[in-house]
């Protein structure tokens, strides 16, 4: 039987070891989950929200378990704690909201005629979650979703494979029916066959834009409902009139924080040119006094390896590139004698680049950035559209019709003006082009988690 090894960027060792679920054994599950969904749906919404809520609080008391886990598992330093602070925010604005964002819309009721449109569950959803931020993403959809009246199927990615098992875990101790929360052990391949056999009704995939197409591929002809968030490029615009240390920390913490694992995570800057030199000056000694590469069970560590040897390799090839093509690495190597070649790899902040250079254009998903002048506004923005991707894009400045102005011509999900890298669960969590399609969180993403019913009656004969 083939099993699924997680392999720990701390040390290489195998950190945990799951046997691959079979096909059949994991669409028996499906089913059970299916004949559970009916049951779970009929219970009142206040009671399904009290149990989702009690499951989150149950997860959050293992914390003492989860922070020194997730170091273990994809790198991020302990310092930082679990994830509990954006899955309770989730959670509980998801939860306020439920009771507005599904009730019907009443359009009569009279003597002659009811009419009205519900919000129906769409039955199985199936959550394909991603390892840098493992809880977090999850929750984003099985909060959601189980409020709604779905059940849901969770499959976490290798790199955290204890996750899908620990939350559900949590759930099911808090009081959630076991079927309607479920965890599997899959490959690719059992995926692939699953979701090809029509066995969801809703997948929500967070990951690479391969893995979108894949899926995308193994639904076709299934007709099931999808949200996908794939890659990501994000920039950084900061004007001539921006507050400059405000920009430098924020920015700098939006490329770096995670190892630069971050799906909203900054990875190209454009600066107007009156304040380049001072933003690209304090934008390396952020870097270079601010981070600790090390051990991220050290609580002095501020930057951890990469998740995985493959990506920390990929974020120095796109930087190799950049500097045989020109560009300019301001962090001196000697700052950050932890770079061992493999998982731990040393912050970098690149000038002289341009959009020749794969660093600017690929997905880099690591601690690099790459920071070019600006002339204008114009410049800026087709620099910023210059890109596959759509994510988000955060702007600098003092002036808030001037970034609604050009946040409406930048091709993205979500438009910070002074913020980064933050998702706020009232708005939607979106985005285009090859960043993918549908949306999370907010009252939309109820919708999503949801299909219109509609119900026209009529009482009596005119």
């Amino acid at each position: 039987m083939s099993s699924l090894k997680l392999i720990s960027p701390v040390d290489g060792s195998v950190y945990a070891e799951r046997p691959v679920m079979g096909v059949d054994d994991a669409a028996a599950a499906v089913a059970r989950s299916r004949k559970a969904q009916k049951d779970w749906a009929r219970r009142s919404l206040e009671e399904r929200i009290a149990l989702v809520r009690a499951g989150v609080a149950r997860l959050q008391e293992m914390q003492d378990e989860v922070v020194p886990e997730l170091a273990w598992m994809m790198g991020r330093p302990v310092r930082y704690g679990g994830e509990f602070g954006g899955v309770n925010e989730r959670t509980n604005y998801m939860a306020e909201i439920a009771a507005r964002a599904l009730a019907p819309i009443e359009i009569e009721n009279s003597a002659q005629f009811e009419r009205r449109i519900v919000r129906e569950a769409h039955g199985v959803v199936f959550v394909i979650a991603p390892w840098n931020y493992p809880y977090m993403t999850a929750i984003n959809t099985v909060a959601p979703a189980l409020i709604a009246g779905n059940t849901v199927v969770l499959k976490h990615a290798t790199q955290t494979l204890l996750v899908g098992e620990r939350m559900v875990r949590a759930f099911h101790e808090a009081g959630v029916p076991e079927d309607v929360f479920i965890n599997l052990f899959l490959d690719h391949q059992g995926s692939e066959k699953l979701i090809s056999s029509g066995s969801f009704d809703f997948i929500n995939f967070t990951g690479s834009v391969g893995g979108g197409k894949a899926i995308e591929r193994a639904a076709a002809g299934t007709f099931t409902g999808m949200g996908l968030e794939l890659g990501g490029k994000d920039p950084g615009y900061v004007m001539e009139d921006a507050d400059l240390d405000w920009a430098v920390d924020v920015l700098m913490d939006g490329a770096m924080f995670n190892a630069g694992q971050c799906c909203c995570g900054i990875e190209r800057l454009y600066v107007a040119r009156p304040l380049y030199d001072a933003f690209v000056e304090k934008a390396a000694a952020w870097v270079s006094s601010g981070l600790k590469l090390g051990n991220p069970l050290d609580k002095e560590t501020t930057i951890g390896p990469m998740a995985n040897v493959r990506f920390a390799q990929e974020v120095r090839a796109q930087t190799a590139e950049a500097i045989a093509q020109g560009a300019r690495g301001l962090i001196d190597p000697k700052l950050f004698p932890a770079d061992d070649g493999g998982a731990y790899l040393m912050p970098q902040v690149l000038v002289d680049v341009t959009h020749d250079m794969r660093v600017m254009r690929d997905e880099s998903f690591g601690p690099v950035v790459g920071i070019m002048p600006v002339d204008s506004d114009e410049q800026a923005l087709a620099l910023m559209n210059d890109c596959q991707f759509g994510l988000t894009a955060s702007l600098w400045t003092n002036d808030a019709e001037r970034a609604a102005r050009i946040g409406a011509e930048i091709e993205t999900g979500t438009v910070f003006m002074n913020r980064a890298d933050y998702l706020d669960p009232a708005l939607c969590w979106t985005g285009c082009k090859a960043t993918g399609r549908g949306g999370s969180l907010s009252e939309i993403g109820f919708h999503n988690l949801t299909r219109p019913k509609s119900y026209h009656l009529r009482k009596k004969s005119a």
